[in-house]
């Protein structure tokens, strides 16, 4: 006999249905019908937790990101020398990107397809991103100062090159079988021209 699922537990798998709806039919074209047959549940209990789709989209991004920026958190606190940071930071950050299929392309496109909710959303997200980053980089000049300073604006917009860079992985114009991981060299290069070391 199996344990009954908790609420989170129903979240957490109607979360993945829409990942998984998505991946495979896009934001727009996805249901609730299509999510709640990837999960199992009724349309009542869709409701029971989710106002609509977008609600379920938004947390499903709010859950996906506050994981990432665990983990870029983690990397970037790691004391070593300011190429290797970057390059490990890199690499956690595509890494867990590529570890999240298919909610990465809910991530990285579909928010964007949402509506006014979602947008508003994934912009503060994105300046969190950025504040993430600032933090990284003033933590690693407290014993380097060496290390050019970040600024929010030039961290915002850091995180919107490496958007735009993810964009070809997931984006319509992405190929079969790339990995964010595939892009790691471009985004030190752009992490390294943005902040370098003095």
């Amino acid at each position: 006999m199996t344990a009954p699922r908790t609420a989170a537990d129903v979240r957490a798998s109607l979360e993945l249905a829409l990942a998984n709806a998505v991946a495979e039919k896009g934001y727009a074209a996805t249901t609730i019908a299509d999510i709640v047959a990837n999960a199992r549940v009724s349309k009542r209990t869709f409701y029971e937790h989710f106002a609509d789709k977008e609600a379920c989209l938004m947390a499903l991004y709010g859950d996906a990101c506050a994981r990432i920026m665990a983990v870029l958190r983690s990397a970037g606190a790691i004391e070593q020398p300011w190429p290797d940071r970057i390059r490990a930071l890199t690499a956690a950050y595509l890494g867990s990107l590529d570890a999240m299929l298919p909610v990465n392309r809910a991530v990285v496109v579909e928010m964007q397809a949402a509506g006014v909710r979602a947008y508003r959303m994934r912009q503060r997200v994105q300046r969190e991103f950025a504040q993430t980053l600032v933090d990284v980089v003033d933590g690693a000049r407290r014993t380097n100062p060496k290390i050019t300073p970040l600024t929010a604006p030039m961290a915002l917009a850091l995180v919107g090159g490496i958007n735009e860079l993810m964009l070809d992985v997931v984006g319509p114009s992405g190929e079969p079988g790339n990995t964010f991981t595939g892009l790691t060299e471009h985004v030190v290069a752009l992490f390294t021209a943005v902040v370098p070391e003095g």
